[in-house]
């Protein structure tokens, strides 16, 4: 359910507008339906770009910003009403819908394309648009150029650099403003809910299948609209895999079962990762290792505040696994040396953690245009998610850490003061979790 108004997309369109300036114009291109088999397609999902300026989730939709046009400044092509496919397929906006729903100031049908959008190219110097991603429709925007360029009676402008319309746009969604974080708040509060549900639930003898099916149940009973990204139930081995997916295995006693899943709510994502023993009751060594990790995620969580480097962040995080590692009996060392060598890749293969919104792997860069690690600011959301991964043929591991794999992820929103942990609401410590496992276990 979508709770973002439609001033706060107009005040994003006219931020985008500003910062591409009156020489500039922007191609926004919906992202292609996908064939799942034969006639059958996968569920649509529309181009996050085009959600964050218009909320408009049709597919072919093709989006123009051409600041100070005489016609408008904001023009979408759409599908055509059609009551047959309609009837078929859904309902549908159409052009009329475009301008009164979602803020477009003219619309056309996706089959007046080539009539009507050149038009908006003349006479502006750079044209922002992202070449290699639909070479069809970079086809049709090169021809429509070149024609600007090469008309013989009534010669027109065409723009002389083509910039990639991502680099503008993603700066100003790696910053959250209020109505975002409101959404994604509600994304966390949801994800954390079914992590719950499936820890109740847990015992030996469930299928990870069974779990996973509990989650997203959850997930669609409170408005989401998918899982954020496909689901990761892994137990015993399978939680060493870092994107295991298959979720067919029976949970055994004595196993850790690794539960990555969040839900995407008004097309906001919510990232939770939780371990726990199957059985209610960590061992000796799987409580090591988990409170290990645990420490690390929490620390790590404790120095972000605005102003921090990104890479001060995997250098914390880093060390404190390295001396993980060292204390389980997993490396031997120095931490200096592990970090200098990287030695600890064998064990935590993947970073700290990634920016959140929109897309579970949100956009913007983690680094500054000269190279300098990109400083943490108020509005950024980010997740924080170390992990240590024991393969289970690991023969220079202790015997009893083989085959288990702990990973903790928050979402963590950066303040102005420092940080908000949105899913907070998720229990992690080794009694919460040993108390909650398997409450509502039926055999």
């Amino acid at each position: 359910m979508n709770t973002v108004s439609a001033e706060t997309y107009a005040m994003r369109r006219r931020e985008y507008i500003k910062r591409i300036g009156p020489e500039g114009v922007a191609i926004l291109v919906a992202s292609p339906e996908s064939t799942r088999n034969n006639d059958s397609g996968y569920p649509y999902r529309a181009s996050s770009d085009i959600l964050y300026l218009t909320g408009f989730s049709e597919p072919k939709t093709v989006l123009v910003i051409a600041p100070g046009h005489p016609d408008g400044e904001v023009v979408m092509f759409v599908q055509d009403r059609d009551p047959l496919r309609e009837q078929w397929e859904g309902r549908r906006a159409g052009t009329e819908g475009a301008v009164a729903q979602y803020g477009a100031d003219v619309a056309y049908t996706v089959d007046q394309i080539d009539e009507k959008l050149p038009g908006y190219l003349a006479d502006r110097e750079q044209l922002h648009y992202t070449l290699g991603q639909q070479p069809k429709f970079d086809e049709r925007v090169i021809r429509w150029v070149h024609s600007l360029r090469h008309r013989r009676f009534k010669p027109s402008g065409a723009p002389k650099a083509i910039l990639d319309v991502r680099d503008i746009i993603h700066e100003m969604r790696v910053r959250k403003d209020d109505a975002e974080i409101a959404q994604m708040r509600e994304a966390a509060k949801v994800s954390a809910e079914a992590h719950i549900l499936a820890m109740q639930h847990c015992h030996p003898g469930i299928y990870e299948y069974e779990l996973q099916a509990l989650i997203e149940y959850h997930f669609t009973r409170n408005g989401a609209d998918f899982p954020a990204y496909t689901s990761i139930v892994g137990t015993g081995a399978n939680a060493t895999c870092l994107h295991y997916n298959e979720n067919r295995d029976r949970i055994e006693d004595g196993d850790i079962v690794l539960i990555d899943a969040g839900c995407e709510l008004g097309f906001y994502a919510g990232d939770i990762t939780r371990s726990f023993p199957a059985s209610g009751k960590f061992t000796p060594a799987q409580r090591d290792l988990y409170q290990a990790v645990l420490e690390v995620e929490m620390s790590t969580i404790e120095i972000l505040r605005p102003g921090l480097p990104y890479d001060a962040i995997r250098e914390h995080s880093n060390r404190g696994l390295c001396q993980a590692m060292l204390d389980l009996n997993l490396l031997s060392g120095t931490v200096d040396q592990l970090m200098e060598e990287e030695s600890f890749k064998k064990y935590y293969p993947h970073g700290i953690g990634h920016w959140l919104g929109l897309d579970v792997h949100d956009v913007g860069s983690y680094y500054e245009p000269n190279g300098d690690s990109r400083k943490l600011e108020p509005g950024m959301v980010l997740t924080i998610e170390p992990g240590l991964y024991v393969l289970p043929d690991e023969e220079d591991a202790p015997e009893a850490l083989r085959g288990v794999g702990v990973r903790i992820e928050d979402d963590i929103l950066i303040t102005e003061d420092g940080y908000e942990n949105m899913t907070k609401s998720c229990p992690k410590s080794v009694e919460d979790i040993e108390a909650l496992v398997g409450q509502n276990a039926q055999s």
